[in-house]
């Protein structure tokens, strides 16, 4: 491999001819061989947003020539663009605030201009960096990442789920089951009702998530190295906030207070649980589909799944609750993952938080975990699920709890009465009141009106 030397304020060092990054880079590169996780390029994407917006900045307040502007902007939509993907390879595992990766973004920004034009030439540090610090400009930057992963890939992933319950709670809607809490049988209710139940707990979600966005907007332009705006000309952070607003067409504005954002990472972590709260509902929602699926002869089996793949490599015609189960572990992960951001959040001493590298790795993988996960379990299991009508009816003909429906006309002491008589002689309920002189067949069965006990409820 042939090598070019490369300077920076520690002295010379090898770099490969054939890659544009400079010292810095190949310094973290060569000092931080830790895992197999990368810095996600949505970072370094969001960051050349940051340096696009600032060389426009700079160059109003006069602080660079009309020619460098347009040279690192030339340069900087390359990298947006991800025809320069390959310049940035350095680990996740490095320094906490980001510094090496914007110097990555720095350097080989530089590097691109020069292979644009060498005049004039454009310095890594004095000229990409201008007004800027590692400090303000990563936590702003992994706020843009999440803001616009969350936006684009998480919530329409979420609306294409709420839209496949939606058609599953209309499609179940006239279907009468016996409902359960503890795990016993309870009222009735329809399989409709059931899903409308997941279905708004994921509009909810969908609110929750929309409302945590609003916070992501503030970011610390500006701010530099502790939030004092040290080496910014006055007027540098609205102008930087404005030009970032028509480049990503997103609301984005000044912090109120840049020595918070540089130090804690409140909102993120708020954006971080959300997601925690919706992979805990899918959790749920994934368990319950699972649960009413088993059997399908020995288990609860009212609901029929799609046959996807061959359950078992020794059980002919066996076929599993897939998709439940992968949905379950993404959730899983999803909560790790959040656990692991929580902390970073701890680990502000001071002026700055130094754990913002592994923080929106993590975040990135839950945004990828679920927004895939949904859409996986949407295709191939919500889709296709079918109800299993026979035994939802067998099952609600003999559920002891209709008995509830008699509470109003013989009390609730006659009704247990009824209700402990059927079980303890494998009655139905309708024999148990007659046997015992509780009600007569046609007082009964005007009271045992499943329609009307389902729909009590809905006003």
């Amino acid at each position: 491999m042939n090598y070019r030397l490369e300077k920076d304020s520690m002295g010379e060092i090898k770099v490969p001819e054939d890659q544009l990054w400079g010292a810095q880079t190949q310094r973290s590169f060569e000092n931080f061989k830790i895992g197999s996780e990368k810095m996600p390029l949505e970072v370094v994407h969001q960051l050349a947003k940051i340096k696009k917006a600032a060389a426009m900045a700079n160059k109003d307040l006069g602080l660079i020539s009309m020619e460098k502007k347009e040279l690192m902007i030339k340069a900087l939509d390359e990298i947006i663009e991800g025809k320069r993907n390959g310049e940035f390879p350095l680990s996740v595992w490095q320094t906490g605030s980001g510094t090496q990766t914007n110097m990555n973004v720095n350097e080989v920004t530089a590097h691109i201009a020069k292979e644009i034009s060498e005049n004039p030439r454009i310095h890594p540090n004095d000229d990409v960096n201008k007004s800027q610090s590692s400090n303000d400009v990563f936590p702003s930057a992994i706020h843009m990442t999440a803001v616009e992963l969350t936006k684009k890939v998480l919530l329409p992933a979420l609306e294409n789920m709420i839209h496949s319950l939606e058609k599953k709670e209309r499609e179940f809607s006239s279907i009468v089951k016996v409902g359960r809490t503890h795990l016993q049988d309870a009222t009735p209710i329809t399989l409709g009702q059931e899903f409308s139940g997941y279905r708004y707990t994921l509009e909810r979600n969908y609110e929750i998530i929309e409302r945590a966005l609003e916070f992501m907007y503030d970011l610390p332009l500006g701010g530099t190295a502790v939030g004092t705006g040290l080496n910014t000309k006055e007027g540098y952070d609205q102008l930087v906030i404005e030009y970032l607003r028509k480049i990503t067409d997103l609301p984005y504005k000044l912090s109120k207070n840049k020595f918070h954002h540089l130090q804690t990472k409140t909102e993120f972590t708020h954006l971080s649980g959300t997601l925690s709260l919706l992979a805990g509902d899918l959790y749920k929602i994934a368990n319950d589909i699972r649960l009413l699926a088993s059997g399908p002869r020995c288990g609860i089996g009212e609901l029929i799944l799609p046959s996807n793949e061959p359950g078992s490599s020794i059980m002919p015609g066996k076929v599993n609750p897939t998709q439940s189960e992968a949905l379950t572990m993404v959730c899983t992960q999803v909560f790790g993952n959040h656990r692991t951001i929580s902390d970073g959040a701890t680990r502000g001493q001071f002026e700055l938080n130094v754990f913002m590298p592994v923080m929106i790795f993590n975040f990135i993988q839950m945004i990828d975990l679920l927004a895939t996960g949904m859409d996986s379990f949407r295709k191939n299991c919500i889709d296709g699920i079918k109800a299993n009508e026979g035994k939802i009816a067998e099952y609600l003909k003999d559920s002891l709890m209709n008995v509830t429906a008699l509470n109003p006309i013989i009390g609730y002491e006659n009704s247990a009465k009824i209700a402990a008589y059927a079980y303890e002689h494998q009655l139905d309920l309708k024999t148990a009141a007659i046997t015992l002189n509780i009600l007569t067949e046609e007082e009964f069965d005007k009271a045992m009106d499943f329609s009307s006990m389902v729909q009590a409820n809905i006003k």
